[in-house]
């Protein structure tokens, strides 16, 4: 090993390098584990792992797999749902401190007040929630089958949807349902994805298709924008991450803009290397999802820290909800 590798700390920003990578390997080898990223982590965190996608579509692949040990790299409520669904194997995350603005945004202690004003209400949670709050939920959705989920309840039946108000937002609209309660709650990151720069962007590439993500606070506007025919209608592609990925190999465009964390682009570029893909807000990166360093996930699989926990029967009523899912539809991709 390098010096430089044996002087690495977990936060010190030193860029990996080809021993890094032989050592990260080396590690996984030796704690049988599974190495899974998010869409939104660093090119190197991605380039490494055995797995990049969606949170839901990681957790998934984690449970099937033979490795008695998961290291998910991404935000905390994601390897809480690895836990979940794999309540036998070790979950680490390099970074405990990673957490998530919209996970935040509803607790289970305001769930449950939420749901004692709506007696009755089908409670229908995102899956960027935290374990305590997809134990309070009847059915977890993710963004590309929300509305699926939600066409599923019967119409006399009252919904609340947490906790992104702009998803919420959208699946009211797709749906056409006037009995929908939809939390407050949002992304910062992708809230910060506004209208007006979309315009401009899309003004500025007029043959550019548009990748929007539903939780984007831009979102509304993309429609409106195809609607006035400023943007042709066709072009306008709400989508979640998974599909983006689908989208990407399918497009006839040139050229995309993308709403959503800037992570994701690092994969659409490697689906579709010959189209130029470029952020509607190239400021628009998670902070939490990159304390993911290369630095922590060496760390993460030395020390085995950050080792994620979910009291079984709170795993147990989480996993339900999930499964309810499901149940309903096959989620083709997750947030």
């Amino acid at each position: 090993m390098t010096s430089t590798l044996q002087e690495l700390t977990p936060y010190s920003g030193i860029e990996p390098d080809e021993a890094w990578a032989e050592e990260v390997r080396r590690l996984a080898r030796e704690r049988d584990a599974v190495l899974l990223a998010h869409n939104y982590q660093s090119p190197a965190i991605q380039d490494i792992a055995d797995h990049t996608g969606d949170s839901l579509a990681l957790s998934r692949i984690a449970a099937a797999s033979d490795a008695s040990t998961i290291v998910f790299c991404g935000v905390h409520f994601m390897a809480e749902t690895a836990k979940i669904l794999s309540p036998d194997k070790t979950v680490l995350i390099p970074d405990a401190r990673a957490g998530c603005s919209l996970a935040d945004s509803i607790t289970g202690a305001q769930l449950r007040a939420w749901k004692a004003e709506h007696p009755g209400a089908v409670v229908v949670s995102y899956v960027n929630t935290t374990a305590e709050v997809k134990a309070e939920t009847d059915i977890c959705c993710t963004s590309s089958n929300a509305v699926d989920v939600v066409a599923s309840i019967p119409e006399d039946r009252e919904v609340l949807f947490c906790p992104d108000q702009f998803l919420g937002a959208h699946v009211k609209r797709e749906t056409g349902r006037d009995n929908i309660h939809v939390w407050a709650g949002e992304c910062h990151v992708h809230a910060g994805i506004n209208g007006p720069e979309l315009a401009e962007r899309a003004a500025a590439n007029p043959d550019a298709d548009l990748f929007i993500h539903p939780e984007c606070g831009c979102a509304t506007s993309a429609l409106y924008l195809a609607g006035e025919g400023t943007v042709p209608r066709e072009k306008v592609k709400i989508l979640s991450t998974g599909d983006m990925v689908h989208a990407a190999r399918d497009t006839k465009a040139r050229s995309v803009l993308v709403a959503t964390e800037i992570g994701m682009l690092h994969q659409l570029r490697k689906a579709a290397p010959e189209i130029d893909f470029q952020a509607v807000n190239d400021r628009a990166s998670c902070r939490f999802m990159k304390m993911i360093t290369p630095a922590a996930l060496l760390r993460s699989l030395r020390e085995g820290a950050d080792e994620v926990h979910v009291d079984q029967e709170t795993a147990a009523r989480a996993r339900a909800s999930v499964q309810r899912m499901i149940e309903i539809g096959q989620p083709g991709g997750g947030e």
